[in-house]
């Protein structure tokens, strides 16, 4: 455990000090101090906790209009996708009944900093949105990243993580809000000690983290989590990772998919009896069955994919028929922040004391506590 806090604190470090000097002052800044310290019961003056953390996220990495302030680097894949009968049987969605779907899929770095170093640990974790364009024009997305389960399980616990880790910065009295909010949320450093740099977004594998309900054609109910799962799962050491090119991911993606097709399978893990839905802070034992869904394939990159993946928007509520929410909060409160993002970096030139960015790379700074991403 104190190793998996000093790894998370030592992520904290990298992305405190690659948000550059303007996160450091607003971190020392005595006036900024009682805003960081805040209690998390809000009042009626307060903005709304996703709101809150939009902003929090602006002050952690800068602000970068017309960028997603969490996951802001990305490229942008297409292709179809397959289901197997086994999926039917589990759900009565269009998307499982075996016909090819179009999918578009963003890829992403973890961070709300367009330019930040593929090889850095800020870098993590690493995200897969994917987006099924149904018939009749309609679509359901799928959010999920590198991460095996969430760091926080309410939208709540997720700012306070946010306001941890801006106060504290390197020389910030022992213990540090982080290593706090650390002790009082052990699975935390546990969530974060899950992820690491892949050689390549093809060769990673994604979770969804929080639990959705599949409907089949007889009304049976079934709790799952998404899995994305790759040919092959290829991690680098950080010292690999470190002497990679800036954009080795998305560069290593074009040459990749020009080649051969990408290939992932969609799977869910099945809960059972008793598992609980509502927190994807606490993962399913590991020994719950595990059903593959279809075959992911991508054989093209969008052309300019910087300007494409600015129009996308990926939310976890975006659902079909066949498919529900479960008692878990954090896929409503994660459209929610999404929602306050687009907006934001739809409307580059709107002053405001946050903006949010998701997609694509001319900024300056890295993020690990990005951990939500559309």
């Amino acid at each position: 455990m104190i190793h998996l806090v000093q790894t998370a604190q030592n992520v904290a470090m990298v992305i405190l000090e690659e948000a550059g000097s303007r996160a450091r002052r607003l971190v020392k800044s005595m006036a900024y101090a009682p805003l960081l310290l805040a209690s998390a019961a809000a009042t009626a003056a307060d903005p709304p906790v996703t709101t809150q953390i939009v902003d929090l996220a602006n002050k952690l990495n800068g602000l970068h209009p017309g960028f997603r302030a969490f996951h802001a680097k990305g490229v942008v894949a297409e292709g179809s996708f397959k289901a197997s009968p086994e999926a039917a049987q589990l759900s009565r969605a269009t998307l499982f009944n075996g016909d090819t779907i179009p999918v578009t899929v963003r890829f992403s770095d973890g961070n709300g900093m367009p330019n930040v170093a593929d090889g850095s640990p800020a870098g993590n974790p690493h995200g897969m949105a994917i987006k099924y364009q149904l018939p009749g024009g309609t679509a359901t997305d799928m959010v999920t990243n590198s991460l095996e389960f969430f760091p926080a399980g309410t939208a709540e616990d997720f700012r306070d993580l946010l306001l941890a880790i801006i106060a504290s910065p390197p020389d910030a009295p022992k213990p540090t809000k982080l290593e706090q909010f650390f002790a009082s949320h052990p699975n935390a450093p546990k969530a974060f000690g899950t992820a690491a740099t892949p050689d390549s977004y093809a060769d990673e594998e994604y979770h969804g983290i929080n639990a959705f309900i599949f409907v089949s054609k007889t009304g049976q109910r079934q709790a799952v989590r998404y899995q994305l799962v790759p040919e092959k799962l290829v991690h680098l050491t950080p010292e690999e990772a470190a002497k990679q090119s800036p954009d080795f991911l998305s560069d290593e993606l074009s040459k990749r998919i020009a080649q051969k097709p990408v290939v992932f399978h969609l799977k869910v893990q099945l809960a059972e009896a008793g598992d609980q839905t509502k927190d994807g802070s606490q993962p399913w034992p590991d020994d719950r069955k595990v059903v593959d869904l279809g075959v992911l394939t991508l054989d093209r990159l969008v052309p300019n994919s910087l300007e494409a993946q600015k129009k996308l928007l990926f939310m976890p509520t975006n659902l079909t028929n066949g498919i529900e929410l479960s008692d878990d909060p954090l896929p409503i409160a994660r459209t929610a922040a999404y929602a306050v993002s687009f907006g934001r970096r739809s409307q580059p030139g709107l002053a405001s004391s946050g903006r949010d960015d998701m997609n694509a790379r001319t900024s300056n700074a890295p993020t690990q506590a990005s951990t939500v991403s559309p």
